[in-house]
């Protein structure tokens, strides 16, 4: 049998999930505790490779523990030998067939601004773009333009081979944040290129600050070139909130 994790992590200390030379990672953290545990190495399957610096609420991760030790209490076992910024939020037995990555049906991300230039919270600034006032109804309006399936290779950033640019995205929408100076972006799709959501993120800075227009939008979907903006997000802002299986 199979497990399968849900996982929550402030990514700020780490250079992404996959096991890096460079530096700490969600993997490494997680295969160090299994290995610990079983007394053997454990590898753990993500559904989503984060980057360096972001962070999840609901990434979603497969292992297959030895078949003495299928029913530990592996949330309890786990979280006792994690860092802090690392939590094990529920655990599932699950068959063979599961796969965190190849099962998964669609993603939900948020990216969140801080439309404050003069302070931001200190507890806030992990998690928050400190980009300061953005026109919010004109990123309102170019939200509909994105929805829908797209070539979006002009969002995508070197470094991840794929077969496909092409994308779908379910919904864009902007929701009030913990705070009024917060401002958050939610997306749903059935999966994102390289860096995809954190460039949306850059788009919507570009149009929330008057650079561009919604004539832009439409070019970016149009052109499928990368040589065009937009810009990268801080990868701070950016949080894994949950992946669907059905």
């Amino acid at each position: 049998m199979r497990i399968k994790l849900s996982i929550a992590y402030q990514g700020t200390n780490y250079v992404g999930w996959q096991l890096q030379k460079n530096g700490p990672t969600i993997q490494g953290e997680l295969e160090k505790a299994l290995t610990q545990i079983c007394s053997r190495p454990i590898r753990v399957h993500a559904c989503s490779r984060t980057d360096a610096g972001v962070h999840a609420l609901g990434q979603v991760a497969h292992f297959d523990p030895p078949v003495d030790k299928t029913n530990l209490p592996w949330q309890r076992a786990l979280n006792s030998l994690l860092p802090p910024d690392i939590s094990i939020v529920t655990t599932e037995l699950v068959g063979p067939d599961f796969h965190a990555r190849f099962s998964a049906k669609a993603k939900e991300y948020t990216y969140t601004f801080w439309l404050e230039k003069n302070f931001v919270y200190p507890q806030r600034r992990p998690f928050v773009w400190e980009c300061g006032k953005l026109d919010l109804e004109l990123i309102q309006k170019a939200l509909p333009i994105l929805q829908g399936e797209h070539d979006f290779a002009s969002f995508m950033n070197q470094g991840t081979p794929v077969q496909t640019t092409i994308r779908k995205i379910y919904w864009l929408k902007l929701e009030p944040g913990l705070y009024p100076q917060e401002i958050i972006l939610r997306i749903k799709g059935n999966g994102f290129l390289k860096q995809m959501v954190r460039n949306i993120a850059g788009l919507c800075w570009l149009l929330g600050t008057g650079k561009v227009n919604l004539d832009f939008v439409q070019e970016l979907l149009t052109a499928s070139k990368r040589q065009l903006w937009p810009p990268t997000a801080p990868a701070k802002g950016l949080t894994l909130e949950k992946i669907y299986y059905a």
